[in-house]
């Protein structure tokens, strides 16, 4: 701190200034007026009135940097705030911006641009197109603005990320290879069993074009759709994904990008996990060749009779690590309640050895009983609407209904009369408890049943792209532009997931999500960032597990420059 004069020559005021940064300037703040060298000597006796100045501006100094005295923040009810300036950022973000340069994307960003000539920073839009789409989904245009509120803001400009879009879509290949290899450093990848499922995202157009097509949608919206196939591994991390055509059949799309994985992610020697849709013979006998396997689930209606009645058959249950058999017919619903049962047999299906393992759980049947006794009470009342009655899906109430048009004599006439199928219901209910795979590994059946109960984390992932991240709908036509943004948004999952690692799995997503999106901190210019979050034991938990904190009382612009150079150390 220093003493600094103002005024005339003849009468000058004294003040106690020192330089502060606001943003990438210096300024000068007055820390406190000591007045006229009259008013000094008033308070300085018989020293010296500017020697005694300047030694108060020393004490000032090393009270300050030794920290003996707080920040005294001073505000006025009469003077309005500065226009332009923002007076609050968002640091949550500074999580993932850890994870994001661990994961060395700043370097792939930088192997990118070193083949193209553009005058734009491709690191800078890509972490800032990742971090909005965690903490701020929208349109490209809105993730700019939002972004706004970061600690340090993008330099960049709205054409410039359209045409950062184009670029990423060109290295697409590349950049999923190189982050996959990158990850490896940060987090150990368990590639042993990979799980596979495809799902679709909707554009809110009528006009369907060369990739954006009509099709079956998973969310049942009358829109054309382009549908994404990912691998995810045993962690639940995404792995590779791929886009294809709207209304393209979904199980072709897996061993391309199987063969991708094979080639640009030097590994080979894995089991993929799938459910039935995406089991076609085709995709189990190219999983049954260079030391892979399969494990797929298995409609117990859709098997041959002989092998439903195997399925059906009350006798014949083991448990894992047991020699006991067991009849389902004996089971107790509260003693094995939680218990999983099971009976397995090699098949031959279209010249593939499979080993076909059936579980039966008291649980599972109690959770399908009570969808089912849902859906017949919907059922039950649109018998008395049938004008609401239309075509009837698999999993649709109306499968529950019967339909017939007679006169009171049985003739056919056009009255309608609609009643409750208690043969299709019955029918249903003999599955309840019953759930199936086919695979062709020869191991523990209890090692198998493991495998396949980890594959809702693949759901898991396609449901945070769609609802946390708003991946849709999609507000970009060409088909370049669409891939990079499903490469933003397969990069936000990978780090989301690595970030939910981190916290053990402690915290749900929706947790996570909304505590990163509240972290802001009021700016005190010149002194430093103040919480204005709820410090939480999940805030502690953050910060414990990247190893800085932003939960002090006030944190200095020094201390703050030393977080954000700590979140970037994998930085070139």
């Amino acid at each position: 701190m220093n003493l600094t004069k103002a005024g005339s020559k003849n009468c000058p005021t004294y003040y106690i200034q020192k330089s502060i940064r606001v943003g990438n300037k210096t300024s000068t703040k007055t820390i406190e007026r000591l007045g006229s060298i009259e008013e000094i000597k008033a308070r300085c006796g018989d020293q010296d009135p500017i020697e005694w100045a300047k030694e108060y501006a020393k004490k000032l100094t090393i009270a300050e940097k030794e920290s003996k005295q707080g920040i005294l923040l001073k505000y006025s009810s009469s003077k309005l705030i500065d226009k332009n300036v923002r007076h609050s950022c968002n640091a949550g973000y500074l999580f993932l911006q850890d994870i994001y340069y661990s994961l060395g994307i700043d370097k792939i960003c930088s192997a990118i641009s070193d083949k193209y000539k553009f005058d734009y920073d491709l690191n800078d839009i890509l972490s800032m197109l990742v971090y909005s789409r965690i903490l701020a989904p929208g349109s490209k245009m809105s993730s700019l603005e939002s972004s706004k509120e970061f600690l340090e803001q993008p330099k960049c400009e709205l054409h410039q990320i359209y045409r950062a879009l184009e670029v990423i879509a060109k290295e697409n290949d590349f950049f999923q290879s190189e982050l996959y290899k990158n990850s490896q450093s940060v987090i150990n990848r368990k590639k042993d069993v990979l799980y596979y499922d495809c799902t679709n995202y909707y554009f809110e157009i009528e006009e369907e074009d060369d990739f954006r097509k009509y099709g079956v949608s998973k969310e049942h919206r009358p829109n054309p759709i382009v549908q994404m196939g990912m691998f995810m591994d045993a962690d639940g991390i995404p792995l590779a994904f791929s886009l294809f055509d709207g209304n393209q059949n979904e199980q072709p799309s897996l061993s391309p990008l199987e063969r991708k994985i094979i080639k640009d992610f030097d590994t080979s020697d894995f089991i993929v996990c799938t459910d039935a849709g995406l089991s076609s013979t085709a995709n189990r006998k190219f999983n049954s060749i260079q030391g892979r396997g399969f494990v797929t689930t298995q409609s117990v209606k859709k098997l041959k009779g002989f092998l439903q009645d195997f399925c059906l058959d009350d006798d014949g249950w083991y448990l894992s690590g047991s020699k006991k058999i067991y009849k389902l017919s004996e089971l107790d619903d509260e003693a094995d309640y939680d218990k999983v049962f099971y009976k397995d047999r090699w098949i031959n299906e279209d010249g593939l050895e499979q080993h076909l393992i059936v579980t039966y759980s008291i649980k599972y049947r109690n959770y399908q009983r009570t969808i089912r006794d849902r859906q017949i009470e919907r059922a039950r009342k649109l018998v008395e609407s049938p004008s609401k009655l239309s075509k009837k899906k698999a999993n649709d109430p109306k499968r529950f209904i019967d339909q017939g048009h007679c006169t009171p004599d049985g003739e056919i006439a056009s009255k309608t009369i609609t009643a409750l199928n208690q043969e299709q219901i019955e029918n249903e209910a003999k599955y309840d408890g019953l759930y199936a795979v086919c695979t062709n590994l020869e191991c523990d059946v209890s090692n198998i049943i493991k495998i396949n109960q980890k594959r809702w984390e693949i759901e898991e992932c396609f449901r945070i792209m769609k609802t946390e991240f708003k991946a849709r709908p999609v507000y970009l036509s060409r088909k370049d532009r669409i891939t990079a943004h499903f490469t933003t948004c397969f990069t936000a999952l990978i780090i989301y997931r690595i970030l939910e690692k981190k916290l053990n799995g402690k915290y749900t997503c929706e947790e996570i999500i909304n505590t990163i999106r509240s972290m802001n901190m009021m700016i005190a210019s010149g002194e430093g960032y103040i919480p204005t979050y709820t410090r939480t034991d999940l805030t502690d938990a953050l910060h414990e597990a990247f190893g800085f904190r932003t939960d002090y009382q006030i944190t200095s612009q020094k201390n703050m420059r030393k977080i954000l150079n700590q979140t970037k150390k994998g930085q070139k």
